[in-house]
């Protein structure tokens, strides 16, 4: 039995879904604070779902999961993640993201589960010192987001030493596309993705979007960024499991597709799924953008036996299709 904590959000509700398709039984643990139950009653049909609404901030409502639930392995997600919100409020993001761990993490050792497969970010890298960014890059986060996730990291490898508890930390860059199928996809109540927000601009009487910078040292001029498919990335994540199930020792990885997308790319790309024009309003930069950011994903290649199938025009055709359902449902 897998645990997926935050398993009602965006990205967990995709590895939830493709865990019930391959025949597992999974536990989903979350607050709901950005995740949705009406998520949760759409996978409960695809396969054997328990839920359990709880705060790991909480130690008693993880520690009952274990003791409710024979859990083999564990995928956690449930964090908070917007670097905005992390700078104006580092206490939220420090007592959920790394406190919350730490309550998870010692739950497991009290009840002897020993594999975690951890959504981690490319913010822990900072600033880049050279594109593509690999796994050996400096760790120097520029926002206490990125500093939440680097502690956990740390705390990981502490944990593996002393308790023998192995991990998967998973690097995300840019996350991009709805589930192929239609039935889940991105839902958040503040949205601060580029994708979506093109995408709900059309909906919105072709509002002018705003685009932050087009003088970067880039081929465009705009910001390029590696934009890797939701589906994609989940399929790392049950290969990080795998690995783990078949004796994998503590390692970290980069998920990204190893080539980027600038944003007029993005924009066009969006223009020629949904056949609309969408105005632009190109603004001045915004403090913090670096130009490049790419990663370099053979690691995750050689050990994960791990390739991304998708590409750019893919994740934004999903995506559309997703936004479409739910314009129609307001």
């Amino acid at each position: 039995m897998i645990l997926v904590t935050g398993g009602a959000g965006y990205i967990g509700s995709h590895c939830v879904l493709e865990l019930l398709k391959k025949g597992n039984e999974v536990v989903v643990f979350d607050n709901l604070s950005t995740g949705h139950q009406e998520t949760v009653d759409t996978l409960k049909k695809i396969g054997k779902l328990h839920f359990v609404k709880g705060d790991l901030q909480n130690l008693a409502d993880i520690s009952g999961v274990f003791g409710d639930y024979r859990i083999d392995a564990v995928i956690h997600f449930a964090a908070f993640s917007q670097v905005g919100e992390s700078m104006k409020n580092p206490q939220k993001y420090y007592y959920n993201n790394v406190y919350g761990t730490l309550n998870l993490l010692n739950a497991m050792i009290e009840h002897d589960v020993k594999k975690i497969v951890f959504s981690s970010t490319a913010a822990t890298y900072g600033e880049p010192e050279y594109v593509p960014i690999d796994e050996n890059h400096p760790q120097k986060p520029i926002n206490p987001y990125g500093n939440s996730k680097l502690m956990v990291e740390k705390i990981m490898d502490d944990y593996d030493k002393a308790y023998g508890l192995k991990s998967v930390r998973l690097r995300y860059f840019n996350v991009a596309g709805a589930h192929s199928s239609g039935v889940i996809g991105e839902n958040h109540s503040i949205e601060t993705h580029l994708i979506p927000n093109i995408l709900k601009s059309t909906f919105d009487n072709a509002r002018t979007f705003e685009m932050y910078g087009d003088d970067y040292n880039t081929k465009d001029g705009t910001c390029i960024r590696d934009y890797i498919n939701i589906e994609d990335l989940v399929s790392a994540h049950l290969a990080a499991l795998q690995y783990l199930a078949e004796g994998g020792d503590t390692n970290f990885f980069n998920l990204g597709t190893n080539a980027g997308n600038s944003v007029k790319e993005v924009f066009e790309a969006c223009e020629k799924v949904t056949e609309k024009n969408i105005p632009v309003k190109v603004m001045p930069r915004r403090p913090g953008d670096p130009a490049v950011l790419i990663a370099d994903n053979k690691k995750a290649k050689k050990y994960l036996n791990w390739t991304p199938q998708k590409n750019l025009l893919e994740s934004i055709q999903t995506s559309y299709v997703w936004e479409e359902k739910m314009h129609t449902l307001k």
